[in-house]
C-alpha cells in the first residue's frame, strides 16, 4: 500500500484530541454514576463505533493507494518559430501603444497557450537574426520578447524570404528539430510591407516541406506615423512617414503554404483565433514511456466513515437507567 501523505503531526493532534475528549466524556460518566447505574456496554460500543469511524476518516485523509496499474505516458508537442518583423515601421502607434508593443504583449499570450511545445523567436528587418533556438523555456522566451526593440536589426526596409529561410533551416535541421514536417510551424508576424525579392521562391520551398506559415498582420490600412529620435520620421522630401499594413502579401505568403492569414488592427485581434488554429493541428509523440501508477482508494475508507457516522446519528442507545 501506498500513501499520498505520510502519518505526521496533524494527525497526532487529532488522535490526542480524539482520546482527550474521550477520557473527559469517561470521567464525567464516572462521576454520573455515582448518582445514577450507567450501562456500560452501550458506552462501550458506542466508543468502539465512534474509534472505527475516526480511523477510517484518519486512513482516507492519508490517501492510501491500494493496487498497482500500468499507464501509458506520452509526451506531444509541435515546434513552433515565430519570426518578428523589428523594422522601423513596427514603431507607427495607430496601435497603441505601438505596433511592436503590441506584439510582444500577444507574444506573451501565445507562448503561455503553447508551454508543451518548442518555441523559437527569429528577429528580422532587411536582415534575419536567430534571437532564440527552439526551447521549452518560457521564462528565457518571455526574456528575449520583452527586450525586442527596433534597434536590434538594421534599419534598412523588411524582407520576408531571409527570416523563413532562417526557420525552414532551423525546422528542417535533424539536429534541431525531430518532429514530422507536418508538426512544423513556422508564424511570421509583420505590418507586411515586404520589399524583398524572393519570399515566393522560399514559399514554395517551404510549402515543399509542408510547413504551414501562419501570418500576423500588425497596423492599419489607413496607416500610422512612426516615431523618431527627432520627433516624427520623415523621407527624403521632408514629408512625414505614413507606415499602412500590407494585407495582400501576407494572405498571399499564408495561402501558399496552406496556412492561415490573421489580424491586429484597431478594430480586431485575431491572436485567440491564431492559438485555436495552431492547437488544433496535431504534435508529434515525443516521447513515451510505461510508468506504474497506483489508485488511489481514499473514497472507500471515507464512505465507511460516513456510514458509520449515520449509524451512530440514527441509533441511539441507553446510557444512564433511571
Amino acid at each position: 500500500m501506498v500513501w499520498y501523505k505520510e502519518f505526521g503531526g496533524t494527525e497526532l493532534v487529532l488522535i490526542a484530541a480524539f482520546l482527550v475528549f474521550y477520557a473527559l466524556f469517561f470521567l464525567r460518566l464516572f462521576r454520573i454514576s455515582k448518582l445514577f447505574p450507567i450501562h456500560y456496554p452501550t458506552v462501550i460500543v458506542k466508543f468502539f463505533i465512534r474509534t472505527i469511524l475516526f480511523t477510517l476518516l484518519i486512513v482516507a485523509f492519508l490517501g492510501p493507494s491500494i493496487g498497482d496499474m500500468k499507464r501509458e505516458v506520452k509526451a506531444v508537442g509541435k515546434d513552433i518559430m515565430m519570426c518578428v518583423d523589428l523594422s522601423k515601421s513596427m514603431d507607427a502607434f495607430d496601435i497603441q501603444p505601438t505596433r511592436l508593443e503590441k506584439v510582444k504583449f500577444e507574444l506573451k499570450r501565445i507562448v503561455e497557450s503553447f508551454n508543451s511545445d518548442r518555441i523559437g523567436i527569429i528577429i528580422f528587418s532587411s536582415e534575419a537574426f536567430m534571437q532564440c533556438p527552439l526551447t521549452f523555456d518560457q521564462n528565457a522566451l518571455n526574456i528575449f520578447i520583452e527586450s525586442m526593440n527596433t534597434t536590434l536589426v538594421p534599419s534598412s526596409g523588411t524582407d520576408f524570404e531571409p527570416p523563413m529561410r532562417l526557420a525552414l533551416n532551423k525546422l528542417d535541421n535533424p539536429e534541431e528539430s525531430s518532429t514530422q514536417q507536418k508538426s512544423k510551424i513556422i508564424i511570421l508576424i509583420s505590418d507586411g510591407e515586404d520589399f524583398g525579392d524572393d519570399t515566393d521562391d522560399i514559399a514554395d520551398d517551404i510549402e515543399n516541406k509542408e510547413i504551414k506559415v501562419f501570418t500576423l498582420g500588425v497596423g492599419t490600412e489607413s496607416g500610422g506615423m512612426i516615431n523618431d529620435s527627432n520627433g516624427m520620421k520623415l523621407d527624403k522630401n521632408g514629408n512625414t512617414v505614413v507606415s499602412k499594413l500590407d494585407v495582400p502579401s501576407l494572405k498571399k505568403l499564408a495561402g501558399k503554404t496552406n496556412g492561415q492569414y490573421f489580424e491586429i488592427s484597431d478594430s480586431r485581434n485575431d491572436v485567440s483565433r491564431l492559438i485555436n488554429t495552431i492547437s488544433k493541428i496535431e504534435g508529434e509523440t515525443r516521447d513515451a514511456r510505461i510508468v506504474d501508477v497506483s489508485a488511489n482508494r481514499y473514497f472507500y475508507f471515507l464512505l465507511g466513515a460516513v456510514l458509520l457516522l449515520v449509524f451512530d446519528l440514527l441509533i441511539s442507545f441507553k446510557t444512564v437507567e433511571i
